[in-house]
């Protein structure tokens, strides 16, 4: 899959993130936010000097692609603050779009994400915050 390939394919069919590395089958995820970097983080895929393409790249999502040792991101949408932590990091980006910054899903505030690692800069600490953060929001969900 090419970089154009990766980045016609964000948004359709529900596709919210794309990894591709050389020499390995491209990481697919269906699943919004961070979550699938976290997991990937998780599951020790190998991301190291990968491309990613993604829907959204915040603060956050820019911290765990650094974590996670990737080479290149392009953002479908880029807050400002992702641009200067991938920049801050020497991680090459591309964005279709900037945004000052990444609003939550009802579109009344900041992503809880982009809340949760504000005075954060150290990626593992955002990791364990992020992870934190994520639990915290699914145990207040009603159940069903």
């Amino acid at each position: 899959m090419t970089f154009e390939e990766a980045k016609a394919l964000l948004g359709t069919d529900g596709i919210t993130c794309i990894v591709l590395k050389e020499g390995n089958d491209p990481l697919i995820s269906r699943v919004r936010g961070v979550k699938p970097i976290l997991g990937w983080i998780e599951e020790g895929a190998d991301l190291q000097g990968a491309a990613v393409f993604d829907t959204i790249v915040g603060r956050a999502a820019a911290l765990m692609y650094r974590l996670a040792g990737a080479g290149f991101v392009y953002g479908r949408v880029m807050s400002r603050g992702g641009a200067a932590e991938l920049e801050q990091s020497g991680i090459a980006y591309e964005a279709g779009d900037y945004t000052e910054k990444i609003i939550n899903r009802q579109g009344t505030g900041m992503c809880p994400m982009e809340q949760t690692v504000l005075e954060i800069s150290d990626p593992e600490e955002a990791f364990s915050a992020l992870k934190a953060k994520i639990a915290a929001l699914q145990s207040a969900k009603p159940a069903v």
